[in-house]
């Protein structure tokens, strides 16, 4: 036994030493830690359960059979962050450069198919050089296999990617099914083909940070959520994240105890929208003053700014938050921030998580570069995310909502639950101002007499009550009470039921 228990520890040492001393330090001279030190930091000490240690490739092509390490490439298993479950992989870089192979794809599909079974998140931490060429198809197929659980579990359990390092080629298209994606600046990159390529088939000379690097996919194509620092940040990070996110689709964001009283008052709400209704205010700020404690996890917080979607919690409960910006854009719906917001919208509505949204919108960004992009289609998007939502939503508009964009941003036609509406709301088709110029052309050279129209537009459609006096907007409340009512609707709602009618599935305008 004693000789049994030696080869057992002496294979466990083996596989944790992953490709050797020499490419651990050389991982730690890119400011990379090992996908086992990653584990350590984003899982609860002493919590994580390997799966699949011993695992070895099966390949025996081009002398790769002389070079067998445990775990090829990639550490596997269970462990639980702040006491909740999760499933991870952690891909390793110092054995076969995280390469894929049947093998590696053989233990992430493991973990993926029992983390369905029993309803956790799985979180993924990419770390590849992309598939094992030695292998060739049998790698390709085992990026299938994992393509196919990604699309499987969608909807069904959480599901987060983590780059770390590089994502190549069909590498990238298993994080691009999950729900975020989250990077680390200067030392992780996803393309679907590399600068070289690039360079001979197109002639361009780009870089793999400026390809493909973290900042370009959370500023410029919004592939990815949010960058990190470094990998230790990240990680943290990370954990804090899946504090607000649900198990599975059967259960519940975990509550948390508040400490914040749900009827807390915050006066400075009263005076926080301009005079003028041509001078923004930053909607963050009033996010932050009535959420529990201020605490919002802001998602895509650089791409697309002029539309904020992020997690924050009221009285305990995770909600997610749909919010116009006017410092950018003065609001407006364009194409980016419709997809950005329609696929937040669409996760919270997989997970049980209730929306609130907050509006500010002069309408969609017009031009000829946002209809050749096809705004129609995106804006359809959001349109449709928040028309097929079941879950609780509350609106709330503080300023400007005009035309088709008052009806995309939660309305209570699209079965909007509690739409509320602050004292300096405009509901209108437009601005009074433009409205004016449409509706009395004839009068244009008279200043006085647009003038007066203006203002007796203002005081017919610029204004709440209108909408109010329709049932179009449940109440006209105070500012400083935001959170309160906030609250107390969500409250409400806890228990509601709402079905669509019966489809295999919908057909989104993508």
């Amino acid at each position: 036994m004693n000789d049994i228990l030696h080869r057992l520890e002496e294979k466990r040492a083996a596989a944790r030493a992953g490709g050797g001393r020499r490419r651990i330090e050389a991982q730690h001279k890119r400011g990379k830690l090992t996908a086992r030190e990653r584990l350590e930091i984003l899982l609860d000490p002493g919590s994580f359960e390997e799966w699949d240690m011993f695992v070895e490739h099966r390949s025996h092509d081009f002398g790769i059979d002389e070079q067998k390490i445990p775990g090829d490439g990639v550490v596997t298993g269970y462990g639980t962050i702040n006491g909740r479950l999760v499933f991870v992989f952690s891909q390793d870089f110092t054995v076969f450069g995280g390469s894929l192979s049947e093998a590696h794809a053989e233990k992430i599909c493991k973990v993926m198919d029992q983390a369905m079974n029993v309803g956790a998140p799985v979180i993924g931490l990419n770390d590849s050089g992309g598939a094992r060429i030695q292998e060739g198809v049998a790698s390709l197929a085992g990026y299938a296999e994992v393509f196919e659980r990604n699309v499987l579990a969608s909807g069904v359990i959480p599901q987060v990617s983590l780059i770390m390092g590089p994502c190549a080629g069909g590498a990238v298209y298993s994080p691009a099914m999950t729900d975020f994606i989250f990077m680390v600046k200067d030392s992780s990159y996803m393309f679907v083909t590399g600068p070289e390529v690039v360079k001979t088939v197109t002639h361009e000379t780009v870089t793999q940070e400026e390809l493909g690097g973290a900042v370009t996919h959370t500023t410029r194509s919004g592939v990815a959520d949010l960058a990190f620092e470094n990998d230790v940040e990240a990680l943290l990070e990370l954990r804090r994240f899946v504090d607000f996110l649900p198990s599975s689709n059967r259960a519940a964001a975990p509550p948390q105890q508040c400490r914040d009283p749900a009827d807390r008052a915050e006066p400075s709400l009263d005076t926080l929208i301009p005079a003028n209704p041509n001078k923004p205010y930053d909607m963050k700020e009033l996010i932050e003053k009535i959420v529990d404690y201020g605490d919002f996890f802001e998602i895509q917080s650089n791409f697309a700014r002029n539309i904020l979607v992020g997690f924050a919690r009221m009285a305990g409960t995770t909600i997610g938050i749909v919010a116009n910006q006017p410092m950018v854009l003065a609001g407006c719906l364009d194409i980016d921030s419709a997809r950005k917001a329609a696929r937040f919208v669409r996760f919270c509505d997989c997970f049980n998580i209730p929306i609130v949204t907050f509006v500010d919108v002069p309408g969609f960004l017009p031009g000829t570069a946002q209809e050749y992009g096809g705004i129609i289609k995106h804006g359809a998007k959001l349109l449709f995310a928040f028309a097929e939502a079941t879950v609780p939503k509350v609106t709330l508009i503080t300023r400007k909502a005009y035309g088709g964009a008052y009806d995309v941003m939660s309305s209570k036609h699209l079965r909007g639950d509690v739409n509320y509406a602050w004292p300096s709301a405009e509901i209108a088709v437009m601005g009074p101002k433009g409205a004016v110029e449409i509706i009395f052309r004839a009068d244009l050279g008279d200043a006085a007499a647009i003038e007066a129209r203006t203002e007796e537009y203002r005081e017919k459609f610029a204004n709440p009550f209108v909408a109010a006096s329709r049932g179009f907007i449940d109440d006209v409340i105070q500012p400083a009470t935001t959170r309160q009512r906030l609250c107390r609707a969500l409250a409400m709602l806890r228990d509601k039921r709402l079905a669509n009618p019966w489809k295999k599935h919908d057909n989104i305008p993508l």
